[in-house]
């Protein structure tokens, strides 16, 4: 086997239908278009959702609710997650780079601290926001409260 002798596998090219070329081609006149109407023209493209007419789906159904633009998502850590992380890692402080290397949040999160739970541990936390009893919680147990 050499280059000139190379083909391709039978039956896996095939020529391209040559449509408007004439009544001979079998494929002239209407060009497989069908008579008249929208998609016979050229340029023709129908809408996204185009239900030939009927009223579209995204119409029918009516609006509801609102997305919030200045609305701010945290991550909530609560108290005794905390608790769990210094017992487990032996941590003195808890801030967002602690928090990234244990995988709690990543690198665009914003975290917020919640008081559910125990906390019996002296730690010093920093994060973007605090619960009052998360706050309470820390600052009983003689720790540190910071917000960034």
């Amino acid at each position: 086997m050499e280059l000139h002798n190379l083909k391709p596998a039978a039956g896996s090219v095939k020529n391209n239908k040559r449509i408007g070329r004439g009544q001979g081609s079998g494929r002239g006149g209407t060009s497989t278009r069908g008579h008249k109407g929208a998609k016979s023209r050229s340029g023709y493209s129908k809408k996204r959702g185009f239900e030939g007419g009927q009223m579209p789906l995204q119409r029918r159904l009516p609006k509801r609710g609102f997305k919030n633009f200045t609305r701010v998502a945290y991550v909530a850590i609560n108290v005794d997650r905390l608790q769990a992380m210094v017992e487990k890692y032996n941590l003195s402080k808890i801030d967002f780079e602690t928090l990234r290397e244990l995988g709690v949040v990543q690198q665009n999160d914003k975290i917020k601290i919640l008081g559910t739970g125990e906390l019996t541990a002296k730690i010093d936390v920093t994060a973007h926001a605090f619960s009052e009893t998360a706050k309470k919680a820390i600052e009983t147990a003689g720790g540190t409260v910071t917000a960034l």
